[in-house]
């Protein structure tokens, strides 16, 4: 209980954060009529906290996403989502490999474990997204819908940063630390930038 309600103020605490961080970028205007699709996404990727990786992966879907926040942010969390999926099987790969000291073992099991509630809870993220989409909005439920993708999203990130987590120190030099830390900043990045945008939409909606 206790871990679980530690967990939950640190999920907590990293939605405040990017939601202060995206009501202070001013969570990108919607554009005039004459700008492009993909200058939609340039600028409203500028919001986020790693905006040049959010353009790399949301400019090819500039015809679908139009200039819609409500399609940009379920993009971003389809591409978290397909990411955390890849890098969680990635981890479990590397939970089985040979040569690692006992603390990089247990801080690899550790990591595993957490990717799984990670992807789940992307998972449910995304499910609740699409409800959204298909009911045209969510109507009186858009708030409560909105709080549950945030929630989830948030509690996602904060197992990605608590895996690496579990790598820090001096005792964590090797190869597998390296292997962890390049896997998990890049999905913890694109969660991030995914939690920026869908508090955008939340934004943009009110």
């Amino acid at each position: 209980m206790e871990t679980f309600s530690c967990k939950s103020a640190a999920s907590f605490l990293i939605v405040i954060f990017v939601i202060y961080s995206s009501i202070n970028s001013g969570c990108a205007a919607r554009p005039a009529a004459g700008n492009t699709n993909t200058e939609f996404i340039r600028t409203s990727c500028s919001a986020t906290t790693y905006p040049t990786l959010c353009y790399s992966y949301l400019s090819s879907q500039a015809t679908a996403i139009k200039k819609d926040p409500k399609l940009l942010a379920h993009a971003a969390l389809s591409v978290s989502l397909d990411s955390a999926r890849s890098t969680s099987a990635d981890m479990a790969t590397l939970s089985r490999a040979a040569g690692m000291t006992r603390r990089e073992a247990g801080a690899m099991r550790d990591c595993v474990e957490e990717l799984s509630d990670s992807v789940d809870e992307l998972r449910k993220s995304m499910a609740e997204m699409n409800q959204l989409i298909k009911g045209g909005g969510g109507g009186s439920n858009f708030a409560m819908m909105m709080s549950d993708i945030q929630t989830w999203v948030s509690a996602a990130l904060t197992d990605e940063d608590t895996c690496m987590e579990g790598f820090a120190g001096k005792f964590m030099n090797g190869a597998a630390k390296t292997a962890v830390r390049t896997r998990i900043v890049s999905v913890a990045h694109m969660t991030s930038n995914a939690l920026a945008l869908i508090n955008c939409y939340a934004a943009f909606h009110g």
